[in-house]
């Protein structure tokens, strides 16, 4: 029986590219999760890729049809953004493991969805100025940089991920990635050790 490996972390701590490592790794062959969207599509992310992307109506269609696992609403500079994961014939735990890219909340919800032994987390911490530069430099490499949004998203991942609700997760381990390397072996140990 497969797993869904929940990767998470405040804003640029380095999940996109520890995702990415990850699914590189033949050994694991993981599938993917690829969580909806209604917000705009980033320079450089494609469809099917980092993200459905959809709109508001798509978002209430999937809900009416009891297919949403999970789903947060941001108020943004820029509007209501929504991020949904959705149960679909893609998801095939008997034959699979898996691994997206989440919340805490969402965390929870894909544990209540699944049961919880078939959650793994996976929390990404840095340096809070370390990320913070990361996001700048991120956001300035945009075409129409979205700085508002970029310092609202950094101030709210300080109460999204609190200690008290990684506790309140069951959140007991963490891996700091400020040497990337490093970190990933030290995850590749620990999803081996849950996997087998």
């Amino acid at each position: 029986m497969g797993k869904i490996i929940c990767l998470m972390g405040r804003s640029s701590s380095g999940k996109d590219t520890i995702y990415k490592k990850l699914l590189e790794d033949k050994q694991m062959s993981f599938k993917t999760i690829v969580p909806y969207t209604t917000r705009p599509v980033r320079d450089g992310e494609r469809e099917g890729v980092e993200y459905h992307f959809t709109d508001e109506e798509g978002y209430q269609r999937l809900l009416a049809q009891g297919s949403v696992i999970e789903a947060r609403a941001y108020n943004t500079c820029y509007g209501i953004w929504r991020y949904f994961t959705v149960a679909d014939e893609s998801i095939r735990l008997e034959e699979n493991s898996y691994i997206l890219i989440g919340t805490l909340e969402a965390y929870s919800q894909i544990q209540k969805f699944y049961g919880a032994d078939q959650v793994i987390p996976v929390m990404i911490e840095l340096d809070d100025g370390v990320r913070l530069q990361r996001a700048l430099d991120r956001e300035k490499a945009q075409d129409h940089p979205r700085y508002e949004e970029m310092c609202r998203r950094f101030l709210a991942d300080a109460e999204d991920f609190s200690e008290e609700k990684m506790r309140l997760a069951g959140i007991r381990k963490t891996f700091y990635n400020d040497d990337l390397d490093r970190c990933l072996k030290e995850i590749m140990s620990y999803l081996q050790e849950r996997l087998s």
